[in-house]
């Protein structure tokens, strides 16, 4: 190729692939840190495992109403995601969901990998790719708030400190107040700047104020009125239905861990139950192991003990709630992958 003052311009080199230990270096890197923090937590995933023995001893029909709960608790996750990606479809909804969890829960900091196969089974359905990432990312940041609110609608409970009276009728009260609380925090937080604003600011001096850090943390107000913003013009004028279907997952959910609870006869002060579930949402979101595997159990089942429940009963209710919330949903993922694919393939 010649260029206009006569001289002929050196073809482009083409582009260089990069060393082969750079392509496996992040990726060993990754294995090499999950196995580490599998083995260090291994005492406590086999502690928890080793309570099957013990499963005889569950009130089954408890363990069946905290299955129901744990269902009708993903349905509410589908609703979410139906009003976050406008689509009517509860077919499309529910395979995409239930296969980018079981990834998620498979894979080692597996929120990429599940979002990527989900947008990508969105978008064989017809669903563009950007709004799909747009809604999945505002559908989590939501459902995500749902759950970190948890801790600050248990205050008047950890002050009260009332134990879960033995009923079945209890249980679903609890749940009913809670989801109330959670509805109303998310109203606020939506309609409202204030109440939000003030939430970010407690939380950003306590966690000045507790935790030693070389620089302070600033500006986590604006930072969640932003993440708002994002939630609330990505989910559009039915905010209000998505704020519905968040709480209730997590409300649901919620009556799912107190079922298992009273499944195995423990009876913890519910203040306390909403912390240590709270904990284990947050040691979910570690990334080190596939779905925060280990870290989940060992903070669960201390976190009960803490509140009340003796420890063969913490660890019981820690694999019994693991078990329908955590190890069923991931061969359903699998079903749900495989039909989809049939219908889009």
């Amino acid at each position: 190729m010649t260029s206009r003052d006569g001289y002929r311009a050196s073809p482009a080199a083409p582009p260089r692939e990069p060393p082969a230990w750079r392509r496996y270096a992040r990726p060993g890197a990754l294995v090499l840190v999950t196995g580490f923090s599998l083995y260090m937590v291994l005492p406590s995933i086999l502690a928890v495992f080793g309570s099957w023995r013990s499963l005889e001893h569950v009130t089954w029909y408890w363990a069946g109403v905290a299955l129901l709960c744990e269902a009708a608790s993903i349905v509410s996750l589908w609703q979410l995601d139906r009003i976050a990606l406008q689509v009517k479809s509860w077919f499309t909804v529910a395979c995409t969901q239930l296969s980018g969890n079981a990834v998620g829960t498979i894979v080692p900091g597996g929120g990429a990998a599940s979002t990527a196969l989900s947008v990508g089974m969105l978008r064989r359905a017809g669903v563009d790719a950007g709004q799909a990432t747009a809604s999945l990312a505002a559908s989590s940041s939501l459902q995500l708030g749902a759950d970190l609110a948890l801790p600050v609608i248990a205050v008047p409970a950890i002050v009260a400190g009332a134990p879960i009276d033995r009923g079945l009728a209890t249980s679903a009260y609890l749940g009913a107040v809670v989801l109330a609380l959670l509805l109303l925090a998310g109203v606020l937080a939506f309609a409202f700047d204030r109440p939000l604003a003030d939430a970010g600011r407690v939380l950003q001096w306590l966690l000045n104020g507790t935790v030693r850090r070389k620089r302070r943390i600033t500006g986590l107000p604006d930072a969640l009125l932003a993440e708002r913003d994002f939630v609330r013009s990505t989910i559009g004028r039915r905010w209000k239905a998505a704020v519905v279907a968040a709480s209730g997952s997590s409300a649901l959910d919620f009556v799912a861990l107190l079922c298992v609870l009273r499944a195995v006869g423990a009876d913890p002060r519910p203040s306390l139950v909403v912390l240590a579930f709270a904990g284990s949402k947050l040691f979910a979101l570690v990334p080190f192991t596939p779905g925060g595997l280990g870290f989940v159990e060992a903070g669960l089942a201390g976190t009960l003990t803490l509140a009340g429940v003796t420890p063969g009963d913490a660890l019981l209710a820690t694999f019994t709630y693991r078990l329908v919330s955590y190890w069923l949903p991931i061969p359903a993922g699998g079903v749900g992958y495989v039909i989809f694919r049939r219908r889009y393939p």
